[in-house]
């Protein structure tokens, strides 16, 4: 059965006194007055925020945050951006209400928050930084994410093709699949792609674009990435498909990238590189690509500098920072890379999110009996505030298309990618 994508999952009625062994009590004035200094810190927040015995400070327009325990509300306080994904995930947190609509307005609340009279405690709202982008760091953060499991991820993306990043949906009404063909060839497009062409692909996921590059538009492609399981699931598939031939799967770091081709890829690697590692990128590319080649970089992103939420970053994405467009200019302007053309699918990946997350609730059950009720609470929150995020305008979408700037065979207008 299917369940609603905002159901809290199982742990409503669950209370404090039966999850941590003993009732919290009455809250305290410094309980009372902490809550109102974090709901002041929230203006025009359009939820309330409850604590155990009822006390309840913010605006009732129908959303309430629900605080179980007195331990669970210090938590909070002492570090809100990774303690309340912990909270939630088992339950001594809980959300009423439409938990996406909840998050957007909270993103909203905060940056209308900052940088005022309560902006001392904004310091407290401070991610941490990010794990550094080393190699191997690089590799334990792929693992962390990417080695679940194959099934876990099969559960709510496209299928087969497990499609892990943006799709584009020109039409309305478009399935997921259908919108994930649609953004490898936005893409393909982007890219000019012939028949006989050399394509490099940084990060590959689990082969599918590669593969459809292959099979779609003739061309050869040396994909690589660091996530053994990943690798060995896009090996498989091509040997299956007649491809192994033209598409070359190479387990290795974006570092060690070696040979010349006609077009460069990435499509969602960039927000695992780390801004420190941006200019080495560009020398990556700076030696692959052909005189003429074009490349793309298609990354999460920000409106301005700043670091992905704390707990998205050490208990989902460890090591992920979506960059600027200021940011990722780092990667082009030491070679003096010409960008050619910049386009922002900031509302194509809320509509992705919806649907994975619309999965991911379809098989709640088969989730649960392969992991625990926290881990399946957490990658809902982790999934809705995505949603939030982009819907919200924190985050956007960066389809960014480069080419060397002696390159003079750039196409002159831009009226062939919507044809």
């Amino acid at each position: 059965m299917t369940r609603p994508a905002n159901r809290t999952l199982g742990l409503s009625d669950r209370r404090s006194d039966s999850a941590h062994g003993e009732s919290p009590g009455s809250a305290s004035a410094a309980d009372r007055w902490l809550l109102s200094t974090i709901m002041a810190a929230l203006p025009r927040s359009g939820f309330a925020a409850m604590l155990w015995d009822g006390t309840t400070f913010g605006e009732q327009t129908g959303g309430r945050v629900l605080i179980r325990d007195r331990a669970a509300l210090w938590q909070l306080a002492r570090n809100p951006p990774v303690h309340f994904g912990d909270l939630y995930s088992v339950g001594r947190i809980e959300v009423e209400g439409d938990l996406v609509v909840f998050l957007e307005r909270l993103y909203r609340a905060m940056a209308g928050g900052r940088g005022g009279r309560h902006s001392a405690w904004w310091w407290l709202w401070k991610d941490p930084r990010p794990r550094a982008g080393s190699l191997t760091r690089a590799r334990e953060n792929i693992h962390h994410h990417y080695n679940l499991g194959n099934a876990f991820y099969r559960l709510w993306l496209d299928g087969e093709a497990m499609q892990y990043t943006c799709a584009y949906y020109p039409a309305p009404g478009m399935t997921l699949e259908a919108a994930q063909r649609a953004k490898m060839d936005h893409v393909c497009r982007k890219l000019r792609l012939r028949p006989g062409q050399r394509v490099i692909e940084a990060g590959f996921g689990w082969g599918g674009f590669a593969l459809h590059m292959a099979r779609q538009y003739g061309v050869s492609v040396r994909a690589y990435n660091i996530s053994g399981e990943q690798v060995r699931y896009a090996r498989e598939w091509a040997a299956r498909e007649g491809l192994a031939d033209r598409v070359e799967f190479v387990e290795d770091d974006y570092r060690e990238i070696r040979g010349r081709c006609d077009a460069f890829v990435s499509v969602g690697m960039l927000e695992h590189v780390g801004v420190d590692h941006y200019a080495e990128l560009g020398r990556v590319i700076g030696r692959c690509l052909a005189p003429n080649g074009l490349g793309l970089i298609h990354s999460i992103g920000r409106n301005s500098p700043g670091r992905i939420n704390g707990w998205i970053e050490r208990r989902i994405f460890p090591g992920a920072y979506p960059p600027s467009l200021g940011e990722m200019m780092q990667i082009f302007e030491p070679l003096r890379f010409s960008v050619l053309d910049v386009e922002n699918l900031r509302l194509h990946y809320a509509q992705t999110l919806r649907d994975w997350r619309a999965r991911f609730a379809a098989n709640l059950d088969t989730v649960l009996g392969m992991y625990d009720m926290a881990f399946t609470r957490a990658w809902d929150l982790y999934l809705a505030g995505s949603i939030a995020g982009f819907s919200a305008g924190t985050l956007q979408l960066y389809q960014v298309v480069f080419a060397r700037g002696t390159n003079n065979e750039v196409p002159a207008t831009r009226g062939d990618l919507y044809a």
